[in-house]
């Protein structure tokens, strides 16, 4: 157990910003087996298998947090094996009143079907074990992690009402390289009916910067993906000034409130 606090002015107390848990699961969820992955993503590669005892999550509870149905959860996914927000965040968290979870030792590294899988898991246990808001089930990620998040907010449409994917995407059909002299492949083909849900019902954040490496690609799925595939509830914006790095509080601020507006 960890506790987050903030330094207060002289004569004044600290204040407690969250409490951090490291917290386990006994079993994988239906939606997170090896053919149920498999098939959601129509992947090639069978998953590699997951022991859920050894798995641990890290889970951040804000010091606001009340289990009466009103907070939300936003699922992390980190491209280093740490999944810790950076402390500016979790003010930003309890404002929108949104716990967070992200599993340890799950970054780029790590096979991308296990992250998925680690991911949904981490969705439905705290779905078992709090008494959370289903509309405000929300996942990011920042690079690699964004890009897992963003096959995460269409494949398991049904699970994850919003999606944060921060300098880094993918998606479901061929797209163009920068230049225009390269076509990429799918990264994954999601299940028509989920596909559905996606589009009428979930919202995407698409987060890159002014001289992020990713930029010029998140754009290309930006207009060429997402907006000519038909998602309505999609908003793409852009960090001034800094390169492939996290962004500060107030762009997390300004993507949650896009999710929250359009949860139902």
């Amino acid at each position: 157990l960890t506790l987050f606090s903030r330094s207060a002015p002289a004569g004044e107390p600290s204040r407690e910003l969250c409490r951090i848990e490291t917290v386990r699961f006994a079993s994988l969820p239906e939606q997170a087996a090896s053919e149920e992955v498999r098939a959601r993503l129509h992947a090639l590669e069978i998953p590699p298998p997951i022991t859920p005892s050894r798995e641990s999550f890290e889970l951040c509870i804000p010091q606001q947090f009340k289990n009466d149905g009103s907070w939300g959860l936003l699922v992390w996914v980190s491209p280093n094996e740490s999944p810790r927000i950076p402390e500016p965040w979790i003010e930003t968290l309890a404002r929108h009143r949104l716990l967070c979870i992200g599993a340890q030792n799950a970054g780029n590294k790590r096979n991308i079907l296990e992250r998925i899988t680690l991911a949904v898991s981490a969705n439905l246990e705290m779905r078992a074990r709090w008494k959370l808001d289903p509309s405000r089930m929300y996942v990011s990620g920042f690079s690699g992690g964004g890009r897992v998040a963003s096959m995460l907010g269409v494949a398991y449409a049904d699970l994850f009402k919003g999606t944060v994917a921060m300098m880094g995407v993918n998606f479901y059909t061929d797209l163009p390289s920068a230049d225009g002299r390269k076509i990429f492949p799918p990264q994954y083909i999601p299940d028509d009916e989920v596909l559905e849900i996606a589009k009428r019902s979930c919202s995407f954040v698409l987060l890159t910067s002014e001289k992020d490496f990713n930029r010029a690609d998140t754009r290309i799925v930006h207009e060429l993906g997402f907006l000519k595939q038909g998602f309505p509830h999609l908003r793409y914006a852009e960090v001034p000034s800094i390169g492939h790095s996290m962004p500060e509080a107030r762009w997390l601020d300004i993507a949650l409130s896009f999710l929250d507006q359009n949860a139902r």
